[in-house]
């Protein structure tokens, strides 16, 4: 039988490919490298990612803070917990307890100390690697839904400017005719 904990870890259980496929990112992948024909279709695509940015997020709280704010972690100075950003997202970070302080340094600080238990080493490595991972891909879906809209503005602004010019030419071809 394989060890279902191969780093170690003890108490915390890193994500798996199971708890991915229950989020939409096939639509998001095939949305990328399509033609868009208009400003519809690239604010459908950027709903899209924002859903699966936001499903990102709720897997984060439920599977991995769900994890971490429990025992033995509640013993440690530091605790990964959630940070909505200005942006409109929210990453997961590493906080110590009087939440007057965060950064990855809490948790360099942790891992080096000698009141961090040696048991608990194997799960904060696990952590981390699971933090930088959710965090990019919570950013890279933020990023594309924010670009997709932003490209969704431009190709309104260019309907109206082309439609302007339809019309202009329509009038003056009315003018024109007997």
């Amino acid at each position: 039988m394989s060890d279902p904990h191969p780093q170690g870890n003890r108490y915390f259980v890193p994500l798996v490919q199971t708890d991915f496929q229950r989020l939409e990112h096939a639509a998001y992948l095939k949305g990328l490298l399509k033609p868009f024909k208009g400003k519809g279709e690239l604010e459908d695509w950027a709903d899209q990612c924002r859903a699966l940015r936001d499903d990102l997020i709720e897997l984060a709280e439920r599977r991995v803070l769900g994890q971490v704010r429990g025992y033995p972690f509640t013993l440690l100075g530091v605790h990964l917990a959630q940070q909505a950003t200005s942006a409109g997202t929210t990453f997961l970070r590493w906080r110590n307890l009087d939440r007057s302080s965060m950064g990855v340094p809490l948790w360099e600080q942790a891992m080096l100390s000698s009141a961090t238990p040696d048991t608990l080493v194997d799960d904060l490595y696990a952590q981390e690697l699971q933090r930088i991972a959710l965090n990019m891909q919570i950013s890279l879906t933020h990023s594309i839904a924010r670009q997709a809209f932003e490209c969704a503005e431009k190709m309104a602004r260019a309907e109206m400017i082309y439609l302007q010019r339809a019309d202009r030419q329509r009038l003056t071809t009315e003018e024109e005719s007997p």
